[in-house]
């Protein structure tokens, strides 16, 4: 069974660590012509599952200071971009000109006094999978009160949610979760009525913008115009793994690779709110709609979640091969109490995929509704715990629903559970999280712990906290 690894572990990731050049990592889904009038085929995913390439002339460094890679660039003739650690101070991205070859310029800088550690930059990329049949509950739209917000019957009766015990637990502990769930993803839709509420300014490191950016400033203004019309109330399928209720012009303007990851943030966000609706949610948009995005933006939002007093950090996504300076900003979340939860990636196989590998991170297999694995969810050593994640009814933008598929939104539902065990003990930290999360219905060695059960969570905290 699988054992919660704190940042003491580090040290063996760093021995194992390679350049993160080429490594692919996911399941190709073929675009599917239009099956009948509603049902378009789109280029959304159930899992950011990403493949890594090297982006241009971009280089991670980690010095002893600003001065020493400004003095490193004015004899190398590279330059310094922006920071990378917040105001750390000791990480920074370095581009150079397109004639420089980028292997050789790593092991310069690698030998240069007051320089720690270099690594490429690289460019995830989004890969897909599969799904099964649209649940029913996608359909189920009869208004109903939840937390004082009017939501569709079909999300919060969800089989999902009643598996979990969302309900059952929320009433008998009076949990309705607390913090801020930082979520490194595509952005949010902020005009979301389901989650305006809990919202609060997040980050578009894509941009450079800070506030309410919302996911949706992806879109060109003509297209935006024209898919916030009233969607419709029968489900276009998202590619084969997410149908979303939305009308037939919208699904054909945010169809194409431009738009492969639209939407992915605002569907797991939705989870985290439906488990925890008193928690608050923080945007960090470091994936752009097609899905792609900078492993130095998935650095900028770790350390931004953490110096923005997020106590969770959501993340949905997952690549093959390790990174010393993305272990090194987990480390410094889990040091500063921040409580991180990710996807173990989607291949339906027994191999290790990251962040969900990092130390001090919990890794969050997938399973159907009769508790046995999904067959598309990765399984092995580092899984802590499992959740549903087929079929998921949660918000898509413009204000509508979707249900997806995949581990990336198995891991909202443990973010959101955490965000309950918050609401108990506001200063609980990654391991204490992680114990607690640990009572779970146990199905197989290969799903750690077993599938999230909210209820023995929270009696298993409440227990150690000597509370009735």
């Amino acid at each position: 069974m699988a054992s919660f690894r704190l940042p003491t572990r580090a040290a063996r990731f760093f021995s194992q660590y390679k350049q993160l050049i080429g490594d692919d990592e996911g399941v190709m889904v073929r675009n599917t012509a239009v099956k009948h009038r509603i049902f378009l085929i789109l280029s959304i995913f159930c899992l950011l599952s990403v493949e890594l390439t090297l982006a241009d002339r971009r280089f991670i460094v980690r010095t002893d200071s600003l001065q020493t890679i400004q003095g490193v660039c004015a004899i190398s003739g590279c330059n310094v971009t922006k920071g990378l650690d917040g105001p750390l101070g000791r990480l920074f991205l370095v581009t150079t000109s397109d004639l420089v070859d980028p292997n050789t310029f790593l092991n310069t800088l690698r030998g240069q006094v007051g320089v720690v550690n270099a690594e490429l930059d690289v460019l995830a990329k989004v890969l897909q999978a599969t799904a099964t049949q649209v649940p029913s509950s996608l359909l189920d739209s009869v208004p109903v009160n939840y937390f004082g917000q009017t939501v569709r019957r079909g999300y919060v009766n969800q089989i999902a949610n009643l598996i979990i015990r969302t309900g059952e637990t929320q009433s008998t502990f009076n949990v309705t979760g607390a913090g801020i769930v930082a979520v490194i993803d595509t952005g949010v839709d902020y005009d979301h009525p389901v989650l305006t509420p809990v919202l609060v300014d997040g980050y578009d490191f894509t941009r450079d913008q800070q506030g309410r950016t919302s996911e949706k400033a992806d879109l060109n203004q003509s297209t935006a115009a024209l898919v916030d019309e009233t969607p419709s109330d029968q489900p276009a399928e998202v590619n084969q793994s997410t149908a979303a209720l939305v009308d037939q012009s919208t699904a054909a303007l945010v169809d194409g690779p431009q738009y492969a990851g639209f939407g992915h943030g605002t569907m797991v966000a939705g989870v985290i709110h439906l488990v925890a609706p008193r928690a608050m949610i923080m945007p960090m948009k470091a994936f752009r709609a097609d899905g792609s995005g900078y492993l130095s933006d998935i650095l900028r939002a770790i350390y931004f979640s953490v110096q923005s007093n997020a106590k969770i950090i959501n993340m949905s996504f997952s690549f093959a091969t390790f990174s010393q300076e993305v272990q090194e900003a987990i480390n410094f979340a889990n040091q500063n109490n921040v409580i991180c939860v990710a996807s173990v990636g989607n291949n339906g196989q027994n191999i290790i995929v990251y962040p969900a590998a990092y130390a001090g991170v919990i890794g969050v297999a997938s399973t159907a509704n009769d508790d046995t694995r999904s067959q598309f969810s990765n399984y092995g050593p580092d899984v802590w715990v499992a959740a549903p994640g087929e079929g998921i009814v949660t918000t898509y933008p413009f204000g509508t629903y979707a249900a997806a598929w995949g581990t990336s939104f198995s891991t909202p539902f443990v973010s959101g559970a955490v965000a309950l065990l918050v609401g108990v003990r506001n200063n609980i930290g990654p391991s204490q999280a992680a114990q607690a999360l640990g009572n779970a219905k146990f199905i197989s060695t290969d799903l750690g712990n077993g599938r999230l059960d909210l209820y023995q969570t929270m009696l298993a905290l409440r227990q150690t906290l000597g509370l009735q």
